[in-house]
Parts: C-alpha cells; structure tokens; sequence
C-alpha cells in the first residue's frame, strides 16, 4: 500500500521512498485492481494501515478528521482527560442504552452512558486517559510523539508549546511527524489565541448573514457545518503532508482553522462580492440568481423545486397546470422572473397548496427539472436511496450493546471501508496502549495508582 510503506513498525522509521517508487506504487494498485478477480466486490486494502495518528482533539472539527483517517486504516490513539474524556461524552440527552452490569466489562460499569454526539465522530479509534500537567504524563506523551506518524491537536495556539508539546518541541523528537493544529482562527494575526465556536465563526466568517428568511434574523445552519467543513479540510491536509513526507522525509505543520475554512466555504456568495462587489442577503430556501429554486409548501408538507433553464421553467408550468406563465412577459426568461420573483412565487405557492406533497411528487417524476421532499431526519434515512447504498452500519459496542451508526460515505470498488472498532469508551484502551510503549504491568499500575493515566 502507498502509505503502509513509510513505516515496517510502530516503533521503526523508513526512509521517505523516492517520487519514483511513489509513482510505481500507484501503478501497482492500479494493475492490480484491474486485473483481479472479484475486485470490485473486494473494495481497498486499508491505504493507512501501518499510520499512527496521536489524537489530541475533542468536540468536533478534530474528531472528524482523525475518524476519517481511522476510516482508511490507520491507528488513531485518542487522548482524554482522566475521568471526564472528551467534552461531547457529557453532551446527553441523548445517550445510548446500557447493556446491564453483567455483561459490560466491570471496568467501565462506572461510567456514565455513552452520548449519542460522542458516538457519532469517534469510530475506528482507541482510547487513553494521561494527566497532561504531570512530568510522567508527558513523558507518555513525548514516547507517544516518538512513535506516531501524525499528531492532531485544537489547541488554543500556544498552549501545547507551553507544555514542551508545541510543533518545534515535537519536531525534535520526531522530525518526521506530520503535526496538524486545528484552531478558530490560525496560529499567527491578532485572533490567533481566541478559542473557536461554529457558532461563532458561522456569524464572523459570513454564513450565518446568508442564512434563514430574507424578512427575519440571520440563523445557524442546523448542523456545525464549519466545524464539518474544517474537519474534512484537515483530513485532506494531512493526507497531502503524508505524501509530501514521501517526497521529502521531514515532517509538516499544517495550520488549519475555521475561519478560513468557513471563508473558503462561501463559494460562489465570495465570489459574487470579490469579483463584483456584490453584498449577499438571505434568501432562505431560494436561490439569489435563479427564479424558482427554492422549497414550497404543499398542502401536508414541503418541497423543493429547481428550474436552471427557460425549458426546465416551461415543463413546470405544463405540469402544475399554468403554460401562460411561460408566455406572460414578466416570468418568460430567468432575468424576468428574478426581477419579479414575489409575483411568481405567489402564483405558484397557491397552485402546490391544492394537493399534497407525494402527489406532486409523482407528478415531477421523469419531467427533467430537479425537485425533492423536504425529509425530517426519520424519513431521510427511511429514503429508498438511503436503503439501497446503506448508509447506516450496525456495531457492537462493548458497554450499549448493538448501535447505529452513519457509515462512511465513499465507496472503493464499490465497497466502503470497515468500521473495525466501535466508538471507545473513556480509558477503554489504556493498558494496552502503555503496554505497547514498554510499559510493565507494575509500572501501569503505579501510574494508575499516581493518577497520571
């Protein structure tokens, strides 16, 4: 595998192969996967089996990221404090069911249900408890640092350095570390030592002014969409610091943040402005340029419909029963509906209120303009598509018994990556992460006896 190469062991370092052995590693793969029987119902090897990645993040935007990269193979080692854990463990109701005591393990019995948010973004990942502020604490840590491939912190900026944790410190230790730092707004310019909410980066970096009802106050999107956007943007990132290593043998900073990411998420709405200077408004549902793009209400729910073209905007007007509107001078092209869109929606509005969503649907069915409920959650995964490309996945967990899960959302081969470890309940792997450090059983004991794991 591509990444497998860059370490033989957990404990021994490779040297970076060359661009060359790079690129025939790819043509490798790519024989193989042609060549093989059975290969598309086989899916990938692991492409990261053989990384480490040391996980100092909790909330979300971090936790994304290093369960993506758990995802593909690699060993994610989560780091929480002792007795708490990551914040969103507390983040309850809801929380899954416990199994009873006698068929839990007695270690964990203890602790309090496991949160449905922890359980969301923790996956494929194995959990330790390690008191930071003790000497034997970072000591842990610093091994920990020594053997990993990747390090992913969210850390206000400065604080780990404080700690003998920073970037230089750990470059050090380990020159071919790939270091990713996930903060609110980067690590130099005046906020670089302010923590970082998506609520707050939605409102500072212009999403939440376009988004909700042009005639109310701005609103949150639904979901920590920046923090969403912010993980993926890392995961990408180190990904690409892994295969500058191969390149060049040395370690990476990367520097990632939500307000960049948030920045960079505006798309088109930036675009609009740097390019013409035009201010964005909220819309809700609607589509600034594009006349009618946006949900309507029917008479037993919503719906949304979309009409990119004069055509597409003509077969709406056949079906729903109103062909004067193709011809009617304020609505006849794009331009003309945008510049009389309450008219038009008007008139519109009052026709899809005279019957009920799936007859509507029906109806649009095959017609060549896009259109879609708008799903509750209940009936988003109930959707037939959701069904045919199982976007859910059933894992044991030791301490709820059988959960669900949303399963990875990209196929290889048609295949998607393996959920091999349900989420960790807090310290679940302690012993034997320290074991695999060199720890003796006696030592571990006495560290647990000391509180510093």
């Amino acid at each position: 595998m591509l990444v497998r190469s860059l370490r033989s062991s957990f404990g021994a370092r490779a040297l970076a192969p060359s661009y060359r052995h790079t690129r025939e590693c790819v043509r490798r793969i790519q024989v193989a996967s042609s060549t093989e029987s059975g290969a598309s119902e086989e899916g990938i090897p692991p492409p990261l089996k053989g990384i480490r990645i040391l996980d100092l993040t909790r909330i979300l935007a971090g936790p994304t990221s290093t369960m993506l990269l758990a995802d593909l193979g690699a060993d994610v080692i989560k780091v929480e404090q002792i007795g708490k854990g990551d914040d969103t463990r507390t983040w309850n109701p809801p929380s899954a069911p416990m199994l009873p005591d006698h068929l839990m393990p007695e270690e964990a019995r203890h602790l309090p249900p496991e949160s449905a948010y922890f359980l969301a973004i923790n996956r494929n990942k194995r959990s330790i408890t390690i008191d930071f502020k003790s000497p034997a604490g970072l000591e842990i840590l610093r091994k920990l640092v020594a053997q990993s491939d990747v390090l992913v912190e969210n850390f206000i900026s400065g604080k780990l350095s404080e700690m003998g944790l920073g970037w230089e410190d750990c470059k050090k230790i380990n020159p071919r570390l790939i270091y990713a730092s996930i903060t609110g707004y980067g690590q130099t310019g005046p906020y670089r030592k302010a923590p970082g909410y998506d609520v707050i980066i939605e409102g500072e970096a212009g999403l939440m002014h376009i988004t909700g009802e042009p005639d109310r106050p701005p609103s949150k999107v639904g979901v920590a969409a920046t923090d969403v956007a912010t993980g993926l943007y890392a995961h990408g990132a180190i990904m690409a610091a892994l295969f500058s290593r191969q390149q060049t043998g040395k370690g990476v900073w990367v520097d990632c943040n939500l307000f960049q990411s948030q920045l960079a998420g505006l798309a088109n709405i930036a675009s609009n402005y740097l390019i013409a200077g035009q201010e964005a408004q909220r819309y809700g549902t609607a589509h600034p340029s594009v006349v009618p793009y946006q949900g309507f209400p029917c008479k037993d729910g919503f719906i949304m419909i979309g009409t990119g073209s004069d055509r597409q905007f003509a077969s709406l007007c056949k079906v729903m029963d109103l062909p004067s509107l193709v011809t009617d001078p304020r609505f006849s092209s794009n331009p003309l509906r945008v510049q009389n869109r309450e008219e038009l929606l008007k008139i519109l509005s009052a026709r899809l209120m005279e019957e009920g969503r799936d007859v509507w649907l029906a109806k649009f069915k095959g017609l060549g303009f896009p259109f879609g409920p708008l799903n509750n959650i209940k009936q988003t995964f109930e959707h037939p598509q959701a069904i045919a490309r199982n976007v859910t996945v059933e894992v044991d967990h030791p301490r709820a018994g059988k959960i669900k899960l949303v399963a990875p959302a990209v196929t290889y081969n048609g295949q998607k990556m393996k959920v091999t470890r349900p989420p960790p309940w807090l310290s679940q792997h302690t012993e034997e992460i320290l074991t695999e450090l060199g720890y003796s059983p006696e030592q571990i004991v006495e560290l647990q006896k000391a509180k510093v794991v």
